[in-house]
């Protein structure tokens, strides 16, 4: 079974443009390595009504997983709890695990810090939900796991041996949207659990430079693998860069990706792919380079 995620990110720096979304790109890019299928990332701006409808409308989607970036810190727009105990009509309460999390966070920079109001927002989380330690930062994130009768047992996750992809239940993840603090805690905490839920999963992927050759001489070729494979099984994809300056000819960037539980199969479909495209390109005059190569 195919393990299902959305990412859903807060904040009106975003949607201003005032920064670019590295959360999605990063976490999109380890969960797909890792075997998930990300089917939707979304932005909401930093507003309580709006955060709770897109949760609420990503839960009708029945994804497996619901990641959530940003908006946990202790400032007057940091609202993504509140959206979420919103979403799932549940209170925020006063978390003692998550106050203590706190403490230690603060340690971290003196042995004289005192949690005032301000800092003590960061300990109201949705009742049910539990608290993970921020490594790196002071937030804490949160993990709740919602079922369409209500909010289930969180901390399951974290003590059960094996993860079963329960299409009747979503795991909910509220991560820091500060990059390193995100990075730290999804490392961590919830990519192991992840990957026991996905089970074994083997990825490769390459990258290369392909001049002389345009993206509609290979669109038949393309489109052959393509449809003579299953989309859970492989990525092809053509990227138009430019034309070269010296002769004004085509240059494109190709990525081949393999995937799949079995690691033989998967370097066994990966090569016949290669082959078939390299034999092709060389047909057309064209060139290949290799520009990265990826495998897991």
């Amino acid at each position: 079974m195919t393990v299902t995620f959305e990412i859903l990110c807060i904040g009106n720096e975003i949607l201003s443009g005032t920064i670019v979304n590295t959360n999605a790109y990063w976490l999109s890019k380890i969960i797909t390595q890792a075997g998930g299928f990300v089917k939707r990332i979304t932005v909401a701006e930093d507003d309580v009504n709006e955060i709770s409808l897109a949760i609420k409308e990503s839960l009708v989607r029945e994804s497996n997983w619901l990641i959530i970036c940003g908006g946990l810190g202790p400032t007057y727009d940091d609202k993504t709890l509140e959206g979420l105990a919103l979403a799932l009509q549940i209170d925020l309460v006063l978390d003692k695990t998550a106050i203590e999390m706190l403490k230690k966070s603060y340690s971290r920079y003196s042995s004289n810090h005192r949690l005032d109001k301000t800092r003590l927002k960061m300990a109201r989380i949705p009742k049910g939900s539990i608290p993970i330690q921020n490594p790196v930062g002071s937030a804490p994130s949160i993990l709740i796991e919602a079922s369409k009768e209500g909010t289930g047992d969180s901390t399951s996750i974290f003590s059960s041996s094996s993860i079963a992809a329960d299409s009747s239940n979503r795991m909910i993840v509220c991560l820091p949207g500060v990059p390193k603090e995100m990075k730290a805690i999804f490392l961590e905490s919830m990519l192991p659990k992840i990957k026991k839920m996905i089970g074994e999963f083997h990825f490769i992927e390459t990258t290369h430079e392909v001049t002389d050759v345009s993206e509609a001489m290979l669109a038949p070729i393309v489109s052959r693998i393509v449809q003579s494979n299953s989309p859970d099984l492989i990525y092809l994809k053509t990227h138009p860069i430019a034309f070269t300056h010296n002769n004004n000819k085509p240059k494109l960037r190709l990525q081949i990706v393999s995937k799949g539980r079995n690691l033989h199969e998967v370097q066994s479909r990966y090569d016949k792919i290669f082959n078939a495209i390299v034999g092709e390109i060389l047909r057309l005059n064209g060139r290949i380079f290799d520009c990265k190569t990826l495998g897991l």
